[in-house]
């Protein structure tokens, strides 16, 4: 073989789970490594801040151009996500996606995703991998680690704020970490939506010791009495479940990977802990994505994360106050402080997560000789 031959891997859907892609336990371990290397730094994203979550192609509402895409439909989107991920894995990556709500009626996922891992010295690629599964288990293992190490103590009662895949996989995350659950309440957009029932077939289909499953037809229903409440709810904007503060228990975890608010605002600067994932990438979210009124009046983002920031810069907390999970898993700072403490995560996704849970595939993968190995040049015709 020449010096310069590159070969690459390429893993469809299948292929990734024969590598264990829907082991959400490994997949939680996993994260939390990544996270382990976000706190001390070994990673790099884009941007100056080298913390950003992507690059999105943001499509107008109106083009004079015939044929030019447009954003006419939910969720809209490209998005470029590049990173490097230190520590054992070394490896750079970029997960790329397209999105589009009208794929739905086509029998087709919202968004289709391929990632791939490349050398961080040379830039050639290693793998080219489905990522659909890969970025749905990752996104729900992150969840998985919060609740490791912020739940209280055997915890009884999961909340899901949605009933779509994220809160599907989150669920498997949170069943991979505690047997004490028994009660799952799940909220869909009614107790008799298609995406609920489904739900709740998934849980006793493959959770059997859960004793009971409840569909709930309101947020306050859902949220009452609960241990860990998990968002994940795919919503029109601004239509987000929105908690009141009294029908949340004392030591209650709430974990958002989705959009949602707790009404009270004040209640959140002095009686809730603020934990995320990535400060710097809220930062830039307020910068990009904030959104203001006529009167210059700033609009409900329904991203934790962001209130977070906003709540830093108009002197209501200390930046000080809101805690970074990577922090956390280090040791630099507390994990919950109480069994009465209430805590509010905000998680948002990272390439990280994708470069981190894809290399374990791939090396699990190359273990039992899957995928086709797909040809780049024997030797490049410039060079």
């Amino acid at each position: 073989m020449s010096d310069t031959r590159i070969d690459f891997i390429y893993l469809n859907e299948q292929d990734m789970k024969k590598a264990g892609v829907l082991d959400a336990g490994r997949c939680v371990d996993t994260m939390e490594e990544v996270f382990k290397l976000l706190g001390t730094g070994d990673v790099l994203m884009g941007g100056k801040s080298r913390r950003e979550h992507g690059i999105q192609l943001i499509f107008p509402k109106k083009s004079p151009i015939p044929g030019f895409p447009l954003e006419d439909s939910r969720d809209r989107r490209f998005m470029s996500m590049p990173a490097y991920l230190g520590g054992r894995f070394h490896m750079a990556g970029e997960k790329f996606y397209g999105s589009n709500g009208r794929n739905i009626q086509k029998g087709l996922p919202r968004s289709i995703l391929m990632v791939t891992l490349n050398d961080v010295e040379t830039g050639q690629p290693i793998a080219y991998m489905s990522g659909n599964l890969l970025s749905a288990m990752r996104t729900g293992a992150v969840p998985g680690v919060a609740a490791r190490h912020l739940s209280v103590e055997q915890p009884k009662v999961l909340s899901l704020l949605g009933a779509g895949v994220v809160n599907k996989t989150c669920l498997m995350a949170y069943l991979s970490q505690f047997d004490s659950i028994d009660t799952i309440k799940i909220k869909g957009s009614s107790a008799a939506s298609k995406s609920a029932q489904e739900m709740k077939r998934f849980v006793q289909e493959k959770y059997p010791q859960i004793e009971n499953v409840v569909l709930c037809g309101t947020d306050e229903e859902a949220v009452h009495m609960a241990d860990i409440v998990s968002e994940a709810a795919s919503v029109v904007n601004r239509q987000w479940p929105v908690i009141k503060p009294e029908w949340i228990k004392k030591g209650c975890l709430i974990i958002s990977s989705g959009t949602m608010d707790i009404s009270d605002h004040a209640f959140v600067v002095k009686n809730i802990r603020k934990i995320v994932d990535n400060y710097l990438m809220y930062q830039e979210y307020t910068e990009i994505y904030e959104e203001w009124d006529e009167e210059g009046k700033r609009l409900p983002s329904g991203v934790p994360g962001m209130y977070y920031v906003n709540m830093v810069e108009d002197g209501e907390i200390q930046a000080s106050e809101v805690t970074e999970l990577g922090d956390i898993l280090l040791g630099k700072k507390q994990g919950r402080r109480s069994e009465e403490e209430i805590i509010w995560v905000s998680v948002g996704g990272m390439p990280i997560l994708d470069v981190g849970w894809g290399y374990e595939c791939y090396r699990q993968a190359v273990k039992k000789g899957l995928g086709v190995t797909l040809n780049l040049w024997e030797k490049p015709y410039f060079c």
